[in-house]
């Protein structure tokens, strides 16, 4: 235990014995300037040095174009871009659908095997729209549980509404 100690006070000895550095002229051997410093003191104005260094080159990074040199960050054009085509590829899509279903009605008028009374260019285009079953948008078991839980909660969060507060009686005296 005794090394140990020794050890230890003598680590706190070199981290806390002042030390000076002087710069002087080669020349004249004139000192031109001279500052007195600690282990400990070089150590943390290092490390505190390392971290402002980090956060402002992060903070460059993150805030300025320079981040789009970074392997796989794109540049904020090229997402909007990207969503500009999903968007315009989704309503092609479907404008290429309700144009099929209006050309496909027509080969059937022009090839007698549909009156031209029921020709309807509204109904055409409704048919092709995709209709939503009710079962699919009934809740499922799990979702039933969660509704359940969250009404519990909430019941349990609002105080009781029913049972009246009750109120302290005080004698007053009389001066």
């Amino acid at each position: 235990m005794s090394k140990k100690r020794l050890k230890r006070r003598k680590i706190k000895e070199n981290l806390f014995n002042k030390r000076r550095l002087i710069i002087l002229n080669e020349d004249t051997f004139e000192e031109t300037f001279s500052l007195k410093l600690t282990l400990m003191n070089v150590f943390i104005v290092a490390t505190l040095g390392a971290i402002i260094i980090t956060t402002i080159t992060t903070f460059i990074i993150a805030f300025t174009p320079l981040r789009e040199f970074i392997p796989g960050y794109s540049s904020t054009k090229l997402k909007k871009d990207a969503t500009e085509l999903a968007l315009k590829s989704d309503s092609l899509t479907v404008a290429l659908k309700k144009n099929e279903a209006y050309i496909l009605s027509i080969k059937k008028v022009l090839t007698g095997q549909l009156d031209y009374a029921k020709f309807n260019k509204d109904s055409i285009l409704s048919s092709t729209e995709e209709i939503v079953s009710p079962e699919k948008l009934k809740a499922s078991e799990e979702e039933l549980e969660l509704r359940n839980d969250v009404l519990k909660e909430e019941k349990d969060a609002q105080p009781n509404k029913d049972v009246a507060p009750k109120k302290r009686i005080t004698k007053k005296s009389k001066n």
